[in-house]
């Protein structure tokens, strides 16, 4: 499915930057005087935070020097009956940053409330370090961490840029989660035909895929199986889908109706990239922008939409070749900020100081 690696969200903070990128914490912050606490019994050096968890919250800085430690701690629990993280989730998440510099002394650095863009959290790709307070709770969680100052030379050796002084402060707030194995709910009106391969219902199994007998399309055509009624998908959105892959003519690699990549077959773990940004084969980009979240989508995807060209080698590996057909659950489409755009809205975000947010103690 897709053309060449996409460069997945990330949070803003500079810890889990490093772990997206890097895979492991860095050794200065994995301090034996970790803490976790649970919301009944918050360590006190942590800054009190307040207000509801889908807003901006309400940060208030004890009048101490910023710790040294790594802490972290559930502020408040959500109540997202049986939708409980797990270690294997990608969570759907607000994060809001600072940089604690001294007593008094702390600035706003990244907001994804300030940008309208939440981020997706890959669980599996961080330390229990940053999950162990993620894990377990219910959706509508808010966990606040405590980095302590990184190493300036431990920095450079990991590619990072040069870390600012003092600690840096992370509340996530968990909106939503996607687990291995989820597919869309709704009824499936259609299994396709008509020209079109057919797919029957296979409920939260992978969906059969059986190629009609006759000639590809020429154009690249949809079928929705399932009609979500969620918000239409809109191009450079991070979107969250399980998906399977099959090959419509025989070709060297594959034959007609074999499976070539499936998220089913990888354990059922959702796969998530932006969409309508030419990461992944124009045929995902133009057959999938413009869908419902919760639809389940048939996609015959013509060979010049596909992975045709020099340009479709994946890794050394030879991709499917010719006219494809894919089933996609889109289970989630979320507007993103890149990476590199939020470092800049952190450079402009001004110092507070002496308790004060940005100098006026509000909200944001």
């Amino acid at each position: 499915m897709r053309r060449r690696a996409a460069a997945l969200a990330v949070p803003f903070s500079a810890v889990l930057l490093a772990v997206s990128s890097c895979g492991s914490i860095p050794e200065d912050w994995r301090t034996p005087a970790f803490l976790q606490s649970d919301e009944e019994e918050l360590d006190e050096r942590l800054p009190t935070v307040t207000g509801e968890v889908g807003e901006e919250p309400k940060v208030d800085f004890p009048n101490i020097k910023p710790p040294e430690e790594q802490i972290s701690g559930v502020v408040k629990k959500g109540d997202g009956e049986g939708e409980l993280v797990r270690s294997d989730d990608m969570l759907l998440a607000n994060i809001v940053d600072y940089q604690w510099t001294a007593k008094g002394e702390y600035e706003k650095t990244q907001s994804t409330y300030d940008s309208g863009a939440p981020v997706i959290l890959e669980l599996e790709q961080m330390g229990e370090e940053l999950t162990g307070d993620l894990v377990d709770q219910p959706v509508g969680s808010r966990v606040e961490f405590i980095f302590p100052p990184q190493d300036p030379q431990e920095a450079a050796a990991m590619g990072q840029p040069e870390p600012e002084p003092g600690s840096s402060v992370s509340i996530v707030d968990v909106e939503g989660r996607f687990g291995k194995g989820d597919t869309v709910e709704g009824e499936q009106t259609t299994d396709g035909g008509d020209g079109m391969p057919t797919a029957a219902d296979a409920g939260a199994d992978e969906p059969e895929i059986e190629i009609p007998d006759s000639d590809p399309p020429e154009d690249l055509e949809s079928v929705n199986l399932i009609e979500g009624e969620g918000p239409e998908v809109e191009a450079e959105q991070q979107v969250v889908v399980q998906y399977t892959g099959v090959q419509w003519e025989d070709s060297e690699q594959y034959d007609s109706g074999q499976v070539f990549d499936s998220t089913w077959s990888r354990g059922g773990a959702p796969a998530t990239f932006a969409i309508g940004a030419g990461q992944v084969i124009e045929g995902w980009d133009k057959g999938l922008v413009g869908q419902k979240v919760g639809s389940r989508v048939m996609l015959a995807v013509p060979g010049e939409m596909a992975y045709d060209g020099e340009e479709a080698q994946q890794g050394g590996q030879e991709p499917p070749q010719g006219p494809l057909v894919f089933v996609v659950d889109v289970l989630g489409a979320v507007d993103v900020t890149p990476p590199e755009e939020a470092a800049a809205q952190g450079d402009d975000e001004e110092s507070g100081g002496e308790g004060e947010e940005d100098g006026e103690g509000e909200d944001g």
